[in-house]
């Protein structure tokens, strides 16, 4: 410590590529994680977690006709998955159809969608004004609407449509909310071209059908997936009373593909991240290496009088070795400050998210001790093997 001290311009000169290093890669990792973690939500939103459950396909003379040519769903089934399922965290039927809906300043073909209060839920869709239906609404039937994005410019540009009017098939509705935008899917379909009603409201007032398009359902965390799908399985089975031989009637998909999404995207995310971060460190250790090997000739007559009076190979290396760890340490903790002081600076400055887990810190220190020990090494050894009397003699 002493050494380290007496020599402050050396000691900064060795900790400065380690502190620029950790510095560096705690705000790429902030940066990275906290838009890993945006990317992460927005797929989220598209439905990870979600279930379809759609008709099945029928058979006719022998001639498959294909999915959902056979219709067998009912409001009945999807009541029954959500008062007797265990895994799944909301459920919703969808009724779609579509007309044209009238009002404000115009008139715009649209898809009307009945469903109950979990598809909010289901799909993640929040309101930028009003508010969605509750279970009063859909158990009364009421004529009330929540509009979509593209709906509401098209009916009522540049207001705010709430406890407006609009028709559906010459049916009154009262405007109660207006969603978010949530853009395209990636079969190009606008997902805000959509108006929102109580499927019990679709069925009685608008489509007169009993039968549903399809139900949907999510599952508290992806991982609850597959037995979840196992679990609908067998209730839809019991609803519909398929004798044990018969096939099911519907069908049940998940949203691997976007699950696959967003597993791939955190992978290229951590992959790119590690490499940033073994650039920085091992940059800063060879800026270690050098500065110790000239710290090593500088120090050639001091090493030589240690040996003189007794220090062996071992406790030359030992110290050499002790100093390029400490300093290392230390210069991963002031890099770890500095990192979080422009993680933080950044994020106010650009607005961007920032986010470093306490993982990454844990990871710093430890990255910082092993590049002062791996880098360090070498000059360590260096200077345990020099020969007494010719250190000694060494100007």
């Amino acid at each position: 410590m002493k050494s380290i001290v007496k020599n402050k311009m050396r000691t900064l000169l060795t900790m400065l590529g380690i502190i620029i290093g950790v510095g560096a890669v705690i705000i790429m990792v902030a940066i990275g994680q906290g838009a890993q973690s945006q990317i992460e939500d927005r797929i989220q939103n598209l439905g990870t977690n979600m279930l379809v459950i759609t008709p099945g396909a029928s058979n006719t003379g022998g001639v498959n006709q294909g999915a959902r040519s056979f219709n067998r769903l009912q409001a009945e089934d999807a009541e029954k998955l959500r008062t007797q399922n265990t895994m799944l965290a909301a459920v919703s039927p969808v009724i779609v159809t579509r007309t044209q809906a009238v009002g404000g300043q115009g008139n715009w073909r649209t898809t009307i969608n009945g469903v109950d209060v979990d598809y909010q839920v289901i799909r993640d869709w929040d309101l930028v004004s009003g508010t969605f239906f509750n279970a009063a609404d859909v158990r009364q039937m009421k004529k009330v609407v929540v509009l979509g994005a593209t709906v509401a410019e098209q009916l009522f540009p540049g207001q705010d449509p709430v406890g407006q009017k609009v028709r559906l098939r010459n049916v009154p509705m009262t405007v109660i909310g207006v969603l978010s935008k949530k853009g395209q899917t990636a079969e190009g379909n606008d997902q805000d071209d959509a108006v929102f009603v109580p499927y019990t409201t679709v069925q009685t007032r608008l489509s007169g059908w009993t039968f549903i398009a399809q139900i949907l359902a999510s599952t508290y965390t992806t991982n609850d997936i597959d037995p979840a799908m196992e679990e609908v399985r067998v209730l839809m089975r019991e609803s519909h009373d398929l004798a044990e031989r018969e096939e099911d009637d519907f069908t049940v998909r998940n949203q691997a593909d976007l699950t696959e999404a967003a597993e791939g995207t955190t992978e290229v995310m951590t992959m790119l991240l590690a490499a940033i971060a073994s650039i920085s460190l091992v940059v800063g250790g060879i800026g270690i290496m050098n500065i110790m090997l000239v710290s090593v000739t500088e120090r050639t007559r001091e090493i030589g009088i240690r040996m003189a009076i007794g220090a062996r190979g071992g406790d030359v290396l030992t110290q050499f070795l002790i100093e390029s760890i400490v300093m290392s340490v230390l210069g991963g903790l002031i890099g770890l400050g500095i990192g979080f002081g422009g993680a933080t600076l950044l994020g106010n400055i650009t607005g961007w998210s920032t986010k470093v887990s306490p993982d990454v810190v844990a990871v710093a220190i430890i990255f910082s001790a092993g590049v002062g020990i791996f880098f360090g090494f070498y000059p360590a050894r260096k200077a345990a093997s020099l020969n007494p009397i010719d250190a000694l003699r060494y100007e």
